[in-house]
């Protein structure tokens, strides 16, 4: 039951740094492209990974920052809906950018943060 109260908090905390990174990234670089969606997905993933090498037995850590805050801060449904407005709205170019940029950078970001907690930190 503790397991899903971490999870809970951190799903709120996640969800509103996804918020504030995605409007702030609509601010600075405008919407045509889902920069903020990329932005969240790639830095989460970065960090997923350095909690998950770090972190792996952890009892705490993961419900709390795995499933709870990067849960709630990366969000694979926002990315897949971007991509379909972006296809829809006849801008195929983007849309495979988005593509191709969101998981080759996301799994790439994954692979530094596991090698950041086992190497380095």
């Amino acid at each position: 039951m503790i397991n899903a109260l971490w999870v809970f908090l951190g799903c709120g905390l996640g969800g509103v740094l996804r918020y504030a990174a995605v409007a702030l990234s609509a601010l600075l670089f405008g919407a045509r492209f889902p920069y903020g969606i990329l932005l969240v997905n790639v830095t989460g993933s970065l960090v997923m990974g350095y909690v998950f090498a770090r972190f792996e037995g952890s009892e705490v850590m993961k419900p709390l920052l795995l499933v709870g805050l990067l849960g709630g801060y990366t969000t694979f449904s926002s990315f897949s809906i971007d991509t379909l407005k972006l296809i829809e709205s006849g801008q195929m170019m983007s849309a495979i950018a988005n593509i191709v940029l969101s998981v080759g950078l996301c799994l790439l970001a994954v692979w530094v943060g596991c090698t950041l907690s086992k190497h380095v930190f």
